[in-house]
């Protein structure tokens, strides 16, 4: 009188794959859609400069001004009227005093000026600014030659 499991005594040790297939497409798919939102920069042309590389800009607190005027504060639009009290109101400002600051290449003095103003205003002891590296100046330097007034 012997019991059996129903088969011939011998057990499946084999794993069912699909349902793990199932769960890695969903998750592809979920970063699929999610990765373009994730990027949150602000498109800018920054002047090129060779100049030594920074140890950690993405930890540190940015604030971009597009050619058209706009301020994004790490990443998140504010109006200028706003901006000191952005900054007053930031942990990262009030713990590290200092902010990073890039601006486009065609975007006028008196505004890069402005914001390091209200910047100051703030509390910000220290003002960094980001540029695009270059590896080669000559060509630069001969293109503000020919435009230096005479």
């Amino acid at each position: 009188m012997g019991m059996g499991s129903g088969g011939d005594g011998e057990l499946n040790s084999e794993i069912n794959v699909t349902p793990m297939v199932d769960v890695m497409l969903v998750l592809l798919i979920i970063f699929m859609i999610t990765a373009p939102l994730l990027n949150t920069g602000v498109d800018l042309e920054l002047p090129q400069v060779a100049a030594q590389n920074i140890e950690d800009p993405e930890g540190k607190l940015v604030l971009s001004i597009t050619k058209d005027n706009k301020i994004f504060l790490g990443g998140t639009q504010v109006t200028w009227q706003d901006l000191e009290a952005k900054l007053k109101a930031n942990e990262r400002v009030q713990k590290e005093s200092q902010l990073y600051v890039e601006a486009d290449n065609s975007l006028p003095y008196g505004s890069v000026i402005t914001a390091m103003a209200v910047a100051k205003n703030a509390g910000v002891a220290k003002v960094l600014f980001l540029t695009e590296p270059v590896d080669n100046l000559g060509p630069r330097l001969t293109e503000l030659d020919q435009n230096k007034p005479r």
